[in-house]
């Protein structure tokens, strides 16, 4: 099993997710040009893929799905939520999936969970081959002892980290975005993501990636020390998911 990500952050994000002969795209956020150029810098094409599974209705994650699967054929799996806010999805295959519910598109068993974030019916993902599991939490603005118990035992986990609390407080976004930002519906900051990432540390854990980091009120420097304090690492060792070229691929 194995996973890499196109790009993260508020201009757009994307998660390849690989089992065996199964691959499916978490989110696209990006136009069709680009998304095609971000998949062929991994060896893909957007034909390789069993289909799409969306989080949630905002541009940067779902975005560029009606283009992609529109062009490519590629079946869409959304909550009813998502669904009843997205636009562009005429002429999709879309099927629509309880937020509780495991599902299984070929090699891989997708486990949806709901997320408090300011969004219709927001999900996040847990994926999973049968021996491995990837854990995905972004967009979220606090954890819940739910998300806790479906990322209990992964593999590996990609972990929003998208604010740091004193340049959010500090930088130029007007007081209500700030509000909305670092409230309990809207991303989580660096030492929430580090106290949550405390209580899933368990010795099968092989690989942490940072991820949504914010440009105007994070670093990847801060995110990475945030985690690493707790992994017990060099500050190095904590990968960061970025906006213009995610992350290539790492293999679970």
């Amino acid at each position: 099993m194995r996973f890499a990500s196109l790009g993260s952050g508020s201009e757009g994000n994307g998660l390849v997710v690989e089992a065996g002969d199964t691959r499916v795209l978490m989110d696209c956020g990006f136009g069709l040009a680009d998304s095609v150029a971000r998949l062929a810098r991994l060896g893909l094409q957007p034909g390789d893929f069993a289909g799409i599974v969306v989080t949630h209705e905002h541009g940067d994650h779902i975005g560029g799905v009606g283009r992609l699967a529109r062009k490519y054929r590629l079946p869409v799996w959304l909550t009813a939520g998502t669904l009843g806010m997205a636009q562009d999805l005429d002429g999709v295959a879309v099927q629509v999936i309880d937020s509780h519910a495991a599902f299984v598109v070929d090699g891989l068993e997708i486990q949806p969970y709901p997320v408090p974030h300011d969004a219709r019916e927001p999900v996040q993902y847990v994926f999973g081959d049968g021996e491995r599991r990837l854990g995905v939490l972004t967009d979220a603005g606090c954890s819940t002892p739910h998300i806790e118990a479906m990322l209990a035992g992964v593999d590996a986990l990609v972990l929003e980290c998208n604010h740091d609390a004193a340049m959010l407080e500090n930088g130029p976004y007007p007081a209500g975005l700030k509000r909305r930002v670092g409230g309990r519906f809207g991303h989580l900051e660096n030492g929430q993501s580090a106290a949550l990432l405390d209580r899933l540390k368990h010795a099968k854990l092989q690989c942490v990636m940072a991820a949504h980091v914010s440009k105007k009120n994070n670093t990847a420097a801060l995110a990475q020390c945030a985690l690493s304090r707790v992994l017990g690492c060099a500050d190095d060792d904590v990968r960061v998911a970025c906006q213009t070229a995610g992350f290539d691929w790492i293999r679970i």
